[in-house]
């Protein structure tokens, strides 16, 4: 029969499909004209969801005659499942006269949006690091055992790179001191020298990497031990981004003032247009003035910890406890504890606390056991074994909880929970958990995962709300720009996303942020950049970045592809 195009005016509202509140929702309206006698006499529309593997068919939808055509409008919500993330929904027309096949097909939406779920929230992934789930139930000495972030500033005058004892340097290094004393085991260390866009200040990188240098000879003179394969030296030049750091707490500028500076910082041009494009912004002289002297310094970033671990006599008798010649050996709950934290690996945690549920009628051996457990089944990649251990760990937590109302033991029921995709049931564990609790090291955990959910059940207001703790992991900061991301405030979301890719450049997630705040901004090349470092660092990356709509005007260049080689 002659070709026809009944389809022409079928479209799908919204033009891409989105995740929203695990659900994907969606209009589907149409005409089919009523114009000669090869016009259909019974027509049929049917709506098919295709993905690789699995199909879903939709129905018919009804249509309405009217004098020249037909039409129809109908609303689908979808229960969402992952298979549809790269499933295409499909139009398919029949002329309803002798034969029931396919006349006519239209492509409606290629892929679904969901930017949502990639928050981080403990899962594992192909060719990325295990993440660490659950909390340790801390005693008193055990919360020094905690990992802590230093973070300290030393000033220097314009153009140099001489490290002045004036007040407010003398002050920081105290306070240095100080940190290193209390966290004497040092995970890594991180110096970035810095200079300001002053003129005085030069035209290359070599006074930022001079004040490194600088700063990091003083280290070294006050005695400070630390493996040169901890410490990470550079600088940064011709970069806003220590400016943009300043800038969001800058007080003295109104919201709209601040937003204006953003809009030049974000717009992805060259160094040098941002800057004169800011000069011409009336009221940056002030911010200049103001700003301009604290990016000559360097930055000092430590993560340390206490000396952990039991004594030479403690872990004498932990040993004659252990091998069953007595019965406590006269060791404390506490010291029990220290041990089973001290102990670097799973398996000998495991029997620590093991011995301490025999021993101790307390929440913290049976929830500390469980997070052995549920660390060990993130190592396996037998889905029978893993959840066992799941099973294993919520019996032990239950125990915990009989014994003891304890926010630690919430988090990790709350953390099972989401691992095995139970989110809202999960949200109301971490909420509990919250409750019960101001120790700012817990809440910087429980609402950090508190967060990500809500991130993917749609409340993305709030989950802004959730990340007010200094982090220092990647994964936190991605999922902070994510939740800014999602709430389109793409300023606070690529400053996020920066922060994640500085404190973990292999971690990839970061740059992926980036890509998306520059694709949403029509910022192709910039986009391309990013989505290029992302997908070179993880294999899950690349493999969503070819489907993910967002990109999908990005897909129809030849440069998108040239990405992938």
């Amino acid at each position: 029969m002659p070709e026809s195009n009944f389809l022409e005016k079928s479209e799908v509202i919204p033009t891409k499909l989105t995740y929203d509140r695990d659900s994907i929702r969606f209009q589907i309206k149409g005409e089919i004209p009523i114009e000669s006698v090869l016009s259909p006499k019974n027509p049929k529309i049917e709506l098919v969801f295709r993905g690789s593997d699995s199909t879903l068919n939709l129905g018919e939808l009804q249509l309405n005659k009217k004098v020249a055509f037909y039409d129809y409008r109908e609303d689908f919500v979808l229960k969402y499942q992952p298979w549809m993330e790269g499933a295409v929904l499909e139009l398919n027309f029949y002329q309803g006269r002798v034969s029931d096949e396919i006349s006519e097909k239209k492509i409606l939406a290629k892929g679904v949006i969901t930017t949502p779920l990639l928050a981080k929230v403990g899962n594992v992934s192909p060719d990325e690091p295990i993440p660490n789930v659950g909390l340790f139930i801390p005693t008193g000495s055990l919360d020094k055992d905690l990992s802590r972030y230093g973070e300290f500033s030393i000033r220097f005058d314009p153009g140099s790179s001489q490290i002045k004892m004036s007040s407010a340097n003398e002050s920081v290094l105290d306070s240095l001191k100080k940190f290193i004393l209390e966290f004497p085991s040092i995970a890594s260390i991180r110096i970035t020298g810095t200079q300001s866009p002053e003129t005085s200040e030069g035209r290359s990188s070599k006074l930022g990497m001079d004040r490194a240098d600088a700063v990091f000879n003083y280290l070294k003179e006050t005695n400070l031990r630390f493996e040169d394969s901890l410490l990470n030296k550079t600088s940064r030049w011709n970069d806003w981004f220590d400016f943009r750091l300043l800038l969001r707490d800058y007080e003295k500028l109104s919201t709209q003032k601040k937003d204006q500076l953003y809009s030049v910082l974000l717009n992805g041009q060259d160094y040098e247009t941002q800057s004169t494009q800011l000069r011409r912004i009336s009221g940056f002289d002030q911010v200049a003035r103001d700003l301009y002297p604290r990016l000559r310094s360097a930055k000092i970033e430590i993560m340390a910890k206490p000396l952990p671990g039991l004594d030479q006599n403690q872990s004498a008798r932990l040993k004659e406890a252990l091998e069953g010649s007595g019965v406590n050996s006269g060791l404390s709950q506490i010291e029990w504890a220290i041990a089973g934290e001290a102990s670097p690996r799973l398996d000998d945690k495991e029997i620590i606390y093991s011995k301490m549920t025999e021993l101790f009628r307390s929440a913290l051996p049976y929830n500390n056991l469980a997070v052995v457990k549920m660390r060990q089944a993130q190592r396996t990649l037998d889905q029978r074994r893993k959840d066992l251990l799941w099973e294993e760990s919520n019996r032990l937590l239950a125990q915990a909880a009989r014994i003891e109302n304890n926010p630690y033991v919430l988090h990790n029921q709350g953390q099972i929970l989401v691992l095995q995709g139970d989110a809202w049931g999960a949200y109301k564990k971490l909420s509990d958990a919250s409750v019960l609790t101001k120790n700012n090291d817990f809440l910087k955990y429980n609402e950090s995962l508190r967060g990500a959910l809500d991130i993917i059940r749609g409340d993305y207001k709030l989950a802004t709300l959730r990340f007010q703790y200094p982090y220092s992991e990647a994964k936190d900061f991605f999922n902070k720009g994510l939740a800014f991301f999602m709430s389109k405030d793409y300023a606070n979301a690529s400053l996020s996303f920066e922060e994640s890719v500085i404190a973990g450049r292999s971690f990839g997630y970061g740059y992926y942020g980036l890509a998306l705040v520059a694709a949403v901004n029509a910022q192709d090349e910039v986009a391309l950049i990013h989505l290029k470092r992302a997908i070179d660092a993880s294999e899950v990356l690349y493999q969503k970045a070819l489907i993910d709509p967002v990109f999908e005007e990005l897909r129809a260049t030849q440069a998108f592809f040239e990405i992938f080689r």
